[in-house]
């Protein structure tokens, strides 16, 4: 059974305000108190958004949107690449968690669409470089080839798990620029 939580378009606003306050921040002010981890100890989670982004260190979901404990469901994997673990994820998130609002996070500079597009991996690297050619062909433009991969994201995430338009679960695609803090949904 879920929880009551944030329809996805608050889910959405919360979001866009959160990287809004992070664009000028020094530190990230999302709510790390002893009181929260105690409550959602106790309580459980109810996080307003599943952010599925890359493991680039640069790239930190719950600074970018000034989150705390509790508020978002991330998962990480090179490349922000879709398999039946973080599908499964988010399958939980949805329907243990309550969570109306998924997130493709791509960003710009990113190493695994650099890799797909400039060499030829060996090991388990090449699963993922495999996956991002699939969606960003022959482009040879890093930030479009980042942008059709977070589409391509999407695509499996709503096909895997039957979203469609006016469902209450909403999936969507994101864009962070490292330089300048800046997140633009697509």
């Amino acid at each position: 059974m879920s929880k009551e939580n944030l329809s996805a378009a608050e889910a959405l606003e919360k979001l866009k305000d959160g990287n809004k306050r992070y664009l000028s921040a020094a530190a990230n002010t999302g709510d790390i108190s002893p009181y929260i981890r105690k409550m959602t100890c106790e309580e459980g989670q109810t996080p307003y958004a599943v952010i599925i982004t890359c493991s680039d260190s640069r790239v930190i979901p719950e600074s970018i949107f000034m989150s705390g404990i509790g508020e978002l469901f991330v998962i990480r994997v090179a490349g922000n690449v879709m398999d039946n673990h973080q599908l499964g994820s988010i399958e939980y998130a949805a329907g243990h968690l309550g969570t109306k609002l998924v997130v493709v996070l791509g960003h710009e500079h990113c190493g695994a669409v650099g890799a797909a597009m400039g060499a030829d991996p060996d090991g388990y690297v090449k699963t993922i470089t495999d996956e991002i050619r699939k969606a960003i062909g022959d482009e040879k433009d890093e930030d479009k080839a980042a942008c059709l991969n977070v589409e391509r994201s999407v695509s499996v995430i709503r096909d895997a798990l039957g979203v469609k338009d006016g469902d209450d679960l909403k999936v969507c695609g994101a864009f962070y620029r490292i330089g300048s803090g800046e997140v633009e949904f697509l």
